[in-house]
């Protein structure tokens, strides 16, 4: 057996053919998002490298959870798993230390593919760093878990600049991915292959919410609204506004964006029928969860909104919750009868108020979950693989 050096923690090197290498936008220290859900149930099947995008040696002290991330850089995380954190300089938002770092992450990654043994059959890029050309691949994805240059705002950053990358990383891909139709129109051009795989749902953990140990710290009378997701710019605080005047239950599990509306959110979160429980372990949300009868999904219609496929709509669903939602295009994609969408903050209220008021309906909520297991991340892995060796084999068109 080969052992490799002290910075891949002593990594067995052996069952590494056939390697999909995903390069995330995200690292998986962070919030699950769509890369993360990915590599997980893709590795079951295939051998995942998981890039995290490369981190500067001072990123630790503004994020504590990431400190993990530092060593060892390359390591067996799960069975057919290994992660990746290429280490970078300070200022990697800046465009040529973005360059220095996108070099750091290239020469990484063709330095731990060496290490796993081989050629990859994929290499999946999920972001705008060009990285594209870290090491020889049958073939290339970029796969859109968002429409990046529309969310120039949001990320603090250029929109020409956006799509100068952007162009860049559909020009060097065999093919691109995208979670929506949205996302598919806009890069639509001849003789550019766009597939679309909508984002999934862990549908085993959140099938399990009703068996789940209730969270002691929600301390909210039932019955509960529930915004599970992180508050940010994306979401429609007048939605949630609109909630709390009812005098309904409002609790709200994830990070806040510390930027978002100081005053409304706090002014918010100072309401007695309104509890913020702050981020919460992944693992953790089927016991909030539990606590909740209706979930919300209050998202302004932005642009960058528009070209979203929400996890947690889904999430709701498979807990056999019923769901108000913004009227968003991947909402109409949801069979009609299992989601409230809303298109203005008072239809947003009334709807969750009338959801907290109906009486628990089994077959509404069979129905439900029925559908999120068809949307499961299995099922999209699945569809990533088949795609991976339709390409990798010669016999797409």
């Amino acid at each position: 057996m080969t052992r490799a050096g002290a910075d891949d923690g002593g990594l067995d090197l052996e069952g590494w053919e056939g390697l999909v290498v995903l390069a995330s936008g995200n690292s998986w220290d962070d919030t699950w998002l769509s890369d993360k859900h990915l590599a997980l149930h893709l590795s079951t099947t295939t051998p995942v490298l998981f890039v995290d995008p490369a981190m500067s040696v001072l990123t630790p002290l503004r994020k504590p959870a990431l400190r993990r991330g530092r060593a060892p850089r390359l390591r067996r995380i799960a069975p057919g798993l290994v992660r990746l954190t290429p280490v970078t300089v300070p200022g990697i938002t800046r465009p040529v230390l973005r360059e220095v770092g996108e070099w750091v992450t290239r020469r990484a990654i063709a330095r731990a593919v060496r290490r796993l043994g081989g050629e990859p059959r994929a290499l999946i890029v999920g972001s705008l760093d060009d990285v594209f050309d870290a090491c020889p691949t049958a073939v290339k994805i970029l796969y859109g878990t968002d429409d990046w240059s529309a969310g120039a705002d949001i990320l603090g950053l250029s929109a020409a600049s956006l799509r100068r990358r952007e162009a860049r990383q559909l020009g060097k891909a065999d093919l691109a991915v995208a979670v929506s139709d949205v996302i598919a129109d806009r890069w639509a051009a001849p003789g550019r292959v766009i597939e679309i795989i909508p984002n999934g749902c862990d549908t085993e953990r959140f099938a399990a919410v009703d068996t789940a140990v209730p969270a002691a710290d929600v301390t909210l009378p039932a019955p509960i609204a529930g915004f599970i997701g992180h508050l940010s710019e994306r979401i429609d605080l007048t939605m949630l506004e609109a909630v709390a005047d009812t005098g309904a239950s409002l609790l709200l599990v994830g990070p806040r964006q510390l930027t978002f509306d100081l005053d409304r959110v706090g002014a918010l979160l100072e309401r007695p029928n309104v509890q913020w429980v702050g981020a919460q372990p992944f693992e953790s949300l089927p016991s909030y969860l539990r606590q909740i009868s209706v979930g919300l999904t209050p998202y302004t219609d932005s642009e960058f909104n528009r070209a979203s496929h929400p996890l947690k709509t889904l999430e709701y669903l498979a807990a056999g919750r019923p769901a108000v939602v913004s009227d968003l295009p991947s909402t109409r994609r949801i069979p009609p009868g299992l989601v409230d969408i809303a298109s203005s903050p008072a239809q947003f209220a009334e709807l969750t108020l009338r959801a907290l008021r109906a009486e628990p309906d089994r077959d509404a909520a069979a129905r439900r979950a029925a559908y999120a297991q068809r949307q499961s991340w299995a099922s999209r892995a699945a569809d990533f693989a088949a795609l991976i060796e339709r390409r990798s084999s010669g016999s797409a068109r």
